[in-house]
C-alpha cells in the first residue's frame, strides 16, 4: 500500500508539473517545457510583473509545501534537466 501512494504521489506531481507548464504556455511568450515558477525566477530582473509573481509563487511554495525560494530552485532544474526522465537528461 505504501508503495502505492508513493507512486500516486510521482503521478500526481508529473499532472501538476504539466498543468503548470501548460499555463505558462498559454501566457504570452511562454514556452512548453517551463512551468511558470522558473520563468518568474528567469524574468523577475527585468519585469516588475513577474518580480511580484516571484514573491507571490514563493510566499505561496513556503506556506503550502514549506519550500523557501520555491522559484529559484524550480529555474535550477529547469537549468539542470532534473525534471526530465533520467535517460533524456544530459
Amino acid at each position: 500500500m505504501e508503495e502505492f501512494v508513493e507512486r500516486l504521489k510521482a503521478y500526481m506531481l508529473q499532472v501538476v508539473i504539466a498543468l503548470d507548464q501548460l499555463g505558462n504556455t498559454l501566457w504570452p511568450g511562454g514556452w512548453a517545457d517551463e512551468t511558470i515558477s522558473s520563468r518568474s525566477y528567469r524574468m523577475a530582473a527585468t519585469s516588475g510583473g513577474w518580480a511580484r509573481m516571484r514573491r507571490f509563487v514563493d510566499w505561496m511554495a513556503l506556506h503550502i509545501f514549506r519550500q523557501a525560494n520555491h522559484c529559484y530552485e524550480a529555474y535550477v532544474s529547469e537549468r539542470q534537466r532534473t525534471q526530465e526522465p533520467p535517460e533524456l537528461r544530459s
